[in-house]
């Protein structure tokens, strides 16, 4: 049979997608695009936003209209937060637990043709969903995930509500999937999870401990960490950042406000003064490090001379790049209940203006490596030109034609935003 598996959101869902497709492939399954006419599809939804669920459904929708007799299922965030979602030709729903019981619930639909719900309460996923993948299709770089939950409740957010409480994979599995890939000849590791630095809280082992054990994985040559709080960078963490050049030049620090009068509204657990405090300390580790964030425009009570001091803010610590969020309204949230929300276009003009700092921030940070000799992770080719990305998160464009997963040395010659021009040295 032919499936066809949508992911939507962050690198969690890619990487449970990939393992509910290492599965069914096992199972005989035949793994097709999306688009294609399938005998079942299946979407992994997200709900970090207002779009994340406007687009889910969209896609339920697409998955029923392309084929109304196949199987259709809807697994993830979105469902997990909107338990009673129905629609007419939606035949399995799936929370946030259960992805890797994928193959058993469609034999089990196949059976009886009638419609399945997997959803549990929030005190029922109180154990790490184990997954382990050893090859990654279509992919250069390959993800691990490590941590599942959230306990921060960030104002704003509805995901501690979809994920959980926070759990982590055993270090040992950790370390075993990670050597496990870099033997199958991946030359680059991401580590993931939805509270990432958080990993070990309700284990004897902290995020640096793990760390340190996976830096000394035989062969493997970049780790980086798709994301990181900043009270979770701590001494021990920049010690194993000083003394390996296995973790990559590249951090994302989500800020999500650049004035503590927001960031008090939005429960972010620590000022502007912290924040700036722990990035000098990684400079002066990394002097060249790329240093990305997260930012949420037009947030309750976001006045524009508050707006105006995150402006300030972002150019002042100096970001290589920002990626910016209209501030989404998430039911059963605290800011949901704020006064003083702020209207949908004067958001997306704060969102705009914010984009354009992004982009002059980029361009500054990108200009610093003009000249510069850097080795490039090649990823794919298009177009007569190879893609791939520098250890500090650079994107280069090459001309010709290069192997994929293959280190390559260049000169980095001149911007054509967002890429970087880069010319092999012989």
């Amino acid at each position: 049979m032919k499936v066809g598996v949508l992911t939507l959101g962050c690198k969690v869902n890619l990487y449970e997608s990939e393992y509910v497709i290492h599965l069914l492939k096992e199972k005989g399954y035949e793994i097709k695009d999306f688009s294609d006419f399938c005998d079942v599809y299946i979407i992994n939804t997200c709900t970090v936003t207002n779009t994340s669920d406007t687009k889910s459904r969209k896609m339920i929708h697409r998955a029923i209209r392309q084929n109304p007799n196949a199987c259709v299922v809807a697994m993830g965030c979105f469902i997990e937060a909107n338990k009673d979602y129905r629609e007419d030709g939606l035949d399995i729903v799936i929370g946030t637990k259960d992805k890797s019981n994928i193959v058993n619930i469609l034999d089990e639909w196949f059976k009886k043709r009638k419609e399945i719900r997997k959803l549990y309460g929030k005190d029922d996923k109180n154990d790490f969903e184990d997954m382990y993948i050893d090859n990654f299709s279509k992919r250069t770089r390959a993800f691990v995930k490590i941590q599942d939950g959230c306990e921060n409740y960030c104002s704003y957010c509805i995901i501690p509500y979809v994920r959980g409480k926070c759990r982590s994979k055993d270090p040992n599995k950790v370390i075993s999937e990670i050597t496990s890939l870099v033997n199958n000849g991946y030359q680059e590791i991401v580590l993931t999870g939805i509270h990432t630095g958080n990993y070990g809280v309700d284990l004897d082992i902290t995020f640096a401990e793990l760390l340190q054990k996976i830096v000394k994985i035989p062969g493997l040559k970049r780790l980086r960490i798709s994301s990181i709080e900043p009270i979770e960078i701590t001494d021990e963490v920049l010690e194993v950042l000083k003394n390996t050049n296995i973790i990559v030049d590249h951090l994302h620090i989500p800020l999500q406000a650049g004035s503590d009068e927001i960031l008090k509204l939005m429960n972010r657990k620590y000022d502007l003064t912290e924040y700036k405090n722990i990035i000098k300390k990684i400079r002066k580790i990394r002097p060249n490090i790329s240093i990305s964030t997260d930012i949420i425009v037009g947030f309750p009570n976001e006045s524009e001379s508050l707006f105006e001091e995150t402006i300030k803010t972002v150019k002042e610590i100096g970001f290589s790049k920002i990626h910016v969020f209209p501030y989404s309204k998430r039911k059963n949230t605290e800011a949901a209940n704020m006064e003083n929300q702020v209207k949908e276009e004067e958001k997306k003009r704060r969102a705009h203006k914010l984009i354009e700092v992004s982009k002059d921030l980029e361009n500054n940070y990108m200009n610093k490596f003009i000249g510069t000799e850097m080795e490039v992770l090649i990823e794919n080719y298009k177009e007569s030109y190879s893609y791939g990305h520098t250890s500090n998160f650079l994107h280069v464009k090459i001309k010709g034609e290069f192997k994929s997963n293959t280190f390559i040395t260049v000169k980095l010659k001149e911007i054509n935003y967002p890429y970087i021009i880069g010319e092999v040295i012989e």
